[in-house]
């Protein structure tokens, strides 16, 4: 698909792209599973030259940008209005190639102030704020070039859908079991309670042509073989294969979160899918702006050093 002309968007869909409070984004992990976490969308997008650059990160989040570095192919899911400055209905996957602005440039914030004031709440926070922010404030553009966008006319993706860009590819082949099993490694019946308190809830994989596939999911059982879920239907490839999961919910300016991300194993026969989770990593962080700063400053910090240890960071 690369080298084919622009993904063009209709207005609609550019309401929600530059609306949306929080998008789902999913990379691809070396084993060929993929990891779905939730970022703040900041709207920025060429709709002429069909890119996006909807998200940023402090630098101390180097793991994953190493991985979008060394993977490109990811997804993003525009699959929820919560605290949205849309009020459109539509599900938007899109999907492209990720590229990572550079470490050393310092000034990324500063020259997109005003949506990250629309999207992350104000930019002072006060000298004192401001120091122990420093890592955290010292960010890096994502920008994608689209390769396909999915759109479906509902948030359940239970209706039929539209492709702009490229066409969908074929089925992809079941991968091979994990040399550890492919049974629940974390407790499932946890895994389902907690997504049952959260607004959303996503199921990833890997498409037959590298692209990670979001689709919302809903849990409706557990068995000694994982979580028993309900997808759209006429999505979820046959047999079995790595998978990532995502429950979460947030606040306005995402200072309140509660979130789950789950790597793990799903399989699909008989119209019966069952996620089995392997990995598990999370936190609930109450609605406080304060609580929201303390946590952001201590894990960028933390982040920073390790990268920094790695050889993968300049100084700050």
């Amino acid at each position: 698909m690369t080298g084919t002309a622009p993904v063009h968007w209709p207005d609609e869909i550019d309401d929600i792209i530059g609306g949306d409070q929080v998008v789902a984004f999913g990379y691809v992990t070396p084993a060929r599973g993929v990891v779905l976490t939730p970022m703040t969308n900041f709207g920025l997008r060429d709709r002429a030259g069909g890119n996006l650059t909807p998200l940023n990160s402090s630098v101390a989040m180097w793991r994953k940008l190493q991985r979008i570095r060394e993977s490109p192919r990811i997804a993003i899911a525009y699959h929820t209005r919560t605290h949205s400055y849309s009020d459109r209905p539509e599900y938007v996957l899109v999907q492209g190639r990720a590229s990572v602005s550079e470490f050393d440039d310092r000034e990324w914030l500063e020259r997109h102030r005003d949506s990250w004031e629309r999207f992350a709440g104000p930019r002072d926070v006060g000298p004192l704020w401001e120091r122990y922010l420093r890592v955290y404030h010292w960010r890096v553009g994502i920008e994608i070039a689209v390769e396909r966008m999915v759109v479906w006319p509902d948030l359940a993706c239970a209706a039929e859908y539209e492709v702009l860009g490229g066409s969908l590819p074929g089925i992809p082949v079941e991968q091979a079991a994990p040399k550890k099993g492919t049974g629940p490694r974390v407790d499932a019946g946890r895994a389902l309670r907690h997504a049952g308190v959260v607004e959303n809830r996503l199921l990833s994989w890997v498409g037959d042509d590298g692209y990670p596939v979001i689709l919302p999911v809903n849990g409706v059982g557990v068995g000694a073989a994982g979580l028993e879920l309900a997808a759209p239907s006429g999505w979820v490839p046959p047999g079995g294969r790595r998978a990532g999961m995502l429950a979460h919910s947030f606040a306005r300016y995402t200072y309140g979160q509660n979130l789950r991300k789950y790597t793990g194993w799903m399989e699909y026969e008989d119209d019966r899918l069952v996620y089995a989770p392997h990995t598990k990593a999370g936190y609930h962080i109450p609605w406080s702006r304060s609580a929201y700063r303390l946590a952001a400053g201590f894990g960028t910090w933390r982040g920073y050093r390790q990268g920094r240890r790695a050889g993968y960071l300049p100084a700050g």
